[in-house]
C-alpha cells in the first residue's frame, strides 16, 4: 500500500473515496469539499445525527459526483485531539475501508494549511497499523488491499518517518505472532542475522557453550531444559560521527514460556509465544534505527530462550552465578525471564552505555496493578523517566512508573541463602521484579525496565491494534532516540 502526500486542488481529486476528519459538534472541513459533494454530504449528517465523537464513522454514497463514497470521521472534542487520536481514527477507517473493499482514498483533515509534521507521521502510522493482519497460516482467497492512502497536505519527510516507525512495529507483530515450533532460540537468531546483513548492522550471535564461557549461567540454566538452546543476540548500529549517546536496549526473549518444573497451568500456557514480546520489539526498533540513521550509537541485546520442563532443566533451590558474579537462588522457576535478563543487562553493562532501556513480558502482577492496557515504568533516573513519559503521551503506549523505593520490600529478595532471590512473594511482584533486574544494572548507567506483560498482546480487535501481538514499545524507544539524536 502506498501511503503519499496529496499537494493539489481537493476539486481535482478524482480517486475512490475521501475521508473527512471531523471535531465533535463541528462539520467545517465538509466546506472544504467541492460544492455538490459538500452539499451531499451535510445533508446525510443531518439526517443521521452524525455528532463527530471519536469511532463515529458514516459512510456516504455519492456516485455521480466525481468520487464514489465520502467517509466522515470523527475526532472526538477539540481540545482533547491529540497525536494519537488520529493514529487510532484513521486505523479504525483503514479497517473500514477493506471491508468496504474501497482501496484508494484521500484523507482531509481539519486544518488549513499544510500538515505539520506530527499528525501527518501519527495519520500515516495509523494508516500502516492499521492495515496489518496475520494470517499466513490460514488458507483463503486472494486477499483485498488497499492500493493507495493520500494525505491531503501531508509532510512528505514525515510520511516517510511514519512508514519506518509502523513498518518497525508491524514486524515486531509478525515474529511475536509466530508460535513456538517457528521461532525458537536458534531461528530468532538466525533472524536477527538476517536482518543486519539486510540493514547493514553489526551482528553477533552467541551459542550455548560460548554463554558459559562467557560467565552467563543464568541464561543457560534457564535454556538448558530444552533441545533448543540458548542464543545471545547482539546488534549493533555506528553512526558514521561521533554519537551523541550510547542506549543500549535488552529484549527479554523467551520464545516460549511453559513455566519450567514449576509448570504453568494448560490456560496459562496458552499464547506463551508472546514471551518473546520484548526481543521482538528490540528487532523491530534496530531494523527502523539502521534506516534513520540517528547521531547516537544503538546496541540491541537479546537472550533467547526456551524454558521447558526435563531432565536437565533448572529446579527450585537451585544457585546460579549470573555473569556479574552475583549469585540467584531459584524460588520458582516460572519467574524466568528476569533470570535470563540478569546476564543480558549485565553483558549490557559492560558496553559502558549512558542508558539501558529493557522490555520484558515480566510479571502478571503489573497486569493486576495497572490493567491490559498500559505498561508499569521503573527506573533509577527520575529525569529519564520524565523525558520517556511525555514521548509515551505522544505514541499512545501507555506507561506509569511504579515505585522502587521501599526497602522492606526489596527485603523480600534479600532473604535468602544467595545474593538475590528470584522472587519476592505475591504482594507487589512486579516492584520486586524491577528490584531483582536493578542488581544487574552497572553503576552510574540511567536505566528504564518496562513490563509491557499486558500491552504486548492484545485479546480484541481495537483502534489500530487487531488480536495478537501488538508491538509495543517499539515507537516510544524510537521516538526517544531520535529525539537524542535531534533528528526529529
Amino acid at each position: 500500500m502506498e501511503v503519499k502526500a496529496y499537494k493539489d486542488d481537493i476539486k481535482k481529486f478524482k480517486g475512490k473515496s475521501i475521508v473527512l476528519l471531523v471535531y465533535e459538534e463541528t462539520t467545517k472541513t465538509v466546506g472544504r469539499l467541492s460544492k455538490g459533494l459538500a452539499n451531499r454530504v451535510k445533508k446525510v449528517l443531518q439526517v443521521e445525527s452524525f455528532k463527530g465523537k471519536e469511532g463515529e464513522i458514516l459512510k456516504v454514497p455519492t456516485v455521480g459526483l466525481v468520487v464514489d463514497f465520502v467517509y466522515v470521521a470523527g475526532l472526538g472534542k477539540k481540545e482533547k485531539v491529540n497525536e494519537d487520536t488520529y493514529r487510532r481514527v484513521v486505523g479504525n477507517i483503514v479497517r473500514r475501508l477493506k471491508k468496504d473493499k474501497v482501496d484508494s482514498a484521500l484523507i482531509i483533515t481539519p486544518r488549513r494549511g499544510d500538515l505539520n509534521r506530527e499528525i501527518t507521521k501519527a495519520i500515516t502510522e495509523g494508516v500502516i497499523l492499521g492495515d496489518y493482519t496475520f494470517d499466513k497460516y490460514k488458507k483463503k482467497e486472494e486477499e483485498f488491499k488497499i492500493k493507495e492512502v493520500l494525505i491531503y497536505k501531508g509532510d512528505e519527510e514525515a510520511i516517510r518517518f511514519g512508514k519506518i516507525f509502523a513498518e518497525a512495529q508491524n514486524y515486531a507483530r509478525d515474529l511475536v505472532n509466530e508460535p513456538g515450533n517457528v521461532i525458537n532460540p536458534i531461528t530468532l537468531a538466525e533472524e536477527a542475522q538476517k536482518l543486519a546483513k539486510e540493514y547493514r548492522l553489526e551482528c553477533k550471535v552467541y551459542d550455548e557453550k560460548e554463554i558459559q564461557e562467557m560467565g552467563m549461567m543464568a541464561l543457560y540454566s534457564v535454556g538448558k531444559g530444552s533441545v533448543n538452546p540458548p542464543r545471545l543476540i547482539h546488534l549493533v548500529y555506528k553512526p558514521e560521527g561521533t554519537p551523541k549517546e550510547k542506549i543500549v536496549l535488552v529484549g527479554k526473549g523467551l520464545t516460549f514460556d511453559s513455566g519450567g518444573l514449576n509448570i504453568k497451568p494448560g490456560d496459562y500456557m496458552r499464547n506463551m509465544k508472546m514471551d518473546k514480546s520484548g526481543a521482538c520489539a528490540v528487532l523491530g526498533i534496530m531494523r527502523a534505527i539502521a534506516q534513520l540513521k540517528p547521531e547516537v550509537e544503538v546496541h540491541g541485546i537479546v537472550g533467547a530462550a526456551e524454558n521447558m520442563p526435563s531432565g536437565n532443566a533448572y529446579r527450585p533451590d537451585d544457585v546460579i552465578r549470573a555473569k556479574n558474579g552475583k549469585y540467584i537462588e531459584i524460588d520458582n522457576t516460572d519467574a524466568e525471564g528476569r533470570v535470563t535478563m540478569a546476564d543480558t543487562l549485565s553483558y549490557a553493562s559492560e558496553l559502558k552505555p549512558d542508558k539501558i532501556i529493557d522490555m520484558a513480558t515480566l510479571t502478571g502482577a503489573c497486569m493486576v496493578a495497572l490493567g491490559e492496557y498500559t505498561a508499569g515504568l521503573f527506573t533509577n533516573a527520575s529525569d529519564f523517566a520524565q523525558e520517556f513519559k511525555e514521548i509515551a503521551k505522544k505514541t499512545g503506549e501507555r506507561v506509569w512508573e511504579l515505585p522502587m523505593d521501599d526497602e522492606r520490600l526489596r527485603k523480600k529478595i534479600k532473604n535468602t541463602v544467595a545474593d538475590v532471590l528470584n522472587t519476592g512473594g505475591r504482594y507487589g511482584g512486579a516492584i520486586t521484579a524491577a528490584m531483582f533486574l536493578e542488581e544487574f544494572v552497572g553503576k552510574g548507567i540511567k536505566w528504564i525496565h518496562l513490563d509491557i506483560a499486558g500491552p504486548a498482546w492484545s485479546k480484541e480487535d481495537y483502534a489500530y491494534y487487531t488480536k495478537g501481538g501488538t508491538g509495543f514499545g517499539v515507537r516510544t524507544c524510537l521516538e526517544y532516540i531520535m529525539k537524542v539524536s535531534d533528528n526529529v
